[in-house]
């Protein structure tokens, strides 16, 4: 009797025992449920549909507490971020605040517009679209004369708040730095002549892309800003042709004075690098050169003093003078990045449009707001109709599509679908980010 209690005091004894060791083991092994935290992330949308990362809060983590039997992630293979950094023998301790991170300089984009008159609405119109499709943040410089700065100040604040963190605006009055003021106001178009001067004026800008008050952004603007990196070492702006057939293009038929290229070319959509531009210096002149090496500034007035009397198109026509002496500084982008009425109403002319669709839509001749051209009308009216913050397919595509149902039997209206192939692809792309990224993310 007294062995049969002896033996079942021993494993009673042994039992306990084992209890012990296995609630130690479970007990090492296993980390606290915030440390499991610790080890995850969690994707959230910003702004419109930008990824960002966010932590779960933990408490640090002691180092006696990991087991040897459960391995340590690998952080060279995983791809998540090591944020306790490289030195693992110095660890960051408790209530220690965390270093400071270094800012991320973020790139803006610049879009330069100059407004004189009756334009303050199309130009908003436009403004609205560069910022409705684009990805980058952009600043807006607006020239106006100084009786519309309020009612752009009254426009652009009335913009939902979502919208205004994509981009911050400056209103500069029209000024001249050399020659006549007045004059150089009245050429061409009311205020034109001020695109000549950005470079001198914006100077703590480095690129810029100017635009008429009568474009329309078709696709993100960020398209058309990439240009800049395929400049070659000498070139310094971007503009297209004039038209893309000579024999049919006005200054192969009219112009009375030098231009570029074989048709010349068209400075509504104008891309340049500001910096090479205060840089370089330019020559004018054919065989014996009557200027050479003059700075940009100093080219100005001079060249306008000796073709004031041969030109049509006032600033344009300066531009194709200067380009057409320093063609090595011009790069050429593709008609549908500035697709005007001429390109449709004396038959289909731009292949690029046809193939891609067009990118920047450019009314001039005022075809918004007559009936000449029924389709740059309806394309306006689509996006300055458009309320901000509404269904894009909603509230501008489908109700564009009817719109074009009535211009088929027009110059530009029978080819629809070079107008809505690249705006339909732009807000698919827009509502993806908008859409998509925040169904397979929600908000906690």
């Amino acid at each position: 009797m007294r062995i049969h209690c002896k033996i079942v005091a021993i494993i009673l004894c042994f039992g306990v025992l084992l209890l012990l060791y296995h609630f130690v083991r479970n007990a090492a092994d296993e980390p606290p449920l915030k440390q499991v935290a610790k080890e995850n992330y969690v994707q959230t949308s910003s702004g419109l549909g930008n990824i960002v990362f966010v932590e779960l809060a933990q408490k640090p983590r002691p180092v006696a507490q990991v087991s040897q039997k459960q391995p340590r992630l690998n952080r060279k293979s995983s791809k998540l971020p090591n944020r306790r950094g490289s030195n693992h023998a110095n660890p960051r301790r408790l209530g220690e605040p965390k270093p400071p991170r270094k800012p991320v300089s973020e790139e803006w984009m610049h879009l330069a517009v100059v407004a004189c008159g009756d334009r303050v609405d199309e130009t908003l119109t436009m403004l609205k679209s560069a910022l409705l499709f684009s990805i980058k943040k952009i600043k807006f410089h607006i020239f106006a004369e100084d009786s519309l700065k309020p009612q752009f100040e009254k426009g652009l604040n009335k913009w939902p708040h979502p919208f205004t963190l994509k981009f911050q605006y400056s209103i500069y009055s029209i000024t001249f730095s050399v020659g006549n003021a007045q004059e150089w106001k009245k050429l061409f178009k009311p205020c034109a002549a001020q695109r000549l001067f950005l470079p001198v004026i914006l100077k703590e800008v480095d690129s810029l892309l100017y635009v008429d008050t009568d474009v329309l952004f078709l696709r993100p603007m960020d398209d058309i800003w990439s240009f800049l990196k395929e400049f070659n070492t000498t070139q310094l702006a971007a503009m297209a042709p004039e038209h893309e057939i000579p024999k049919i293009g006005w200054y192969s038929r009219f112009a009375r004075h030098p231009f570029y290229g074989k048709t010349g070319v068209n400075s509504g959509v104008m891309l340049m690098n500001l910096t090479r531009i205060r840089n370089a210096l330019f020559k004018v002149g054919s065989n014996n050169i009557e200027w050479e090496d003059l700075a940009w500034e100093d080219l100005l007035h001079p060249l306008y003093q000796k073709y004031k009397n041969h030109i049509t198109w006032g600033d344009q026509d300066l531009l194709n003078i200067i380009f057409h002496y320093n063609p090595e500084c011009l790069y050429s982008f593709p008609c549908q990045w500035n697709y005007r009425p001429d390109h449709c109403m004396y038959g289909s002319n731009c292949p690029g449009a046809e193939e891609e669709g067009v990118s920047i839509l450019h009314g001039n001749r005022g075809v918004y707001h007559d009936d000449k051209q029924p389709a740059f009308k309806a394309v306006y009216e689509a996006i300055h109709d458009y309320p901000f913050e509404d269904n894009l397919f909603q509230s501008m595509f489908y109700p564009l599509q009817t719109k074009f149902l009535e211009t088929v039997n027009t110059l530009c209206g029978r080819i629809p679908q070079v107008f809505l192939k690249q705006v339909e692809k732009t807000m698919r792309k827009v509502y993806e980010q908008r859409v998509i990224v925040h169904l397979k993310h929600p908000p906690n």
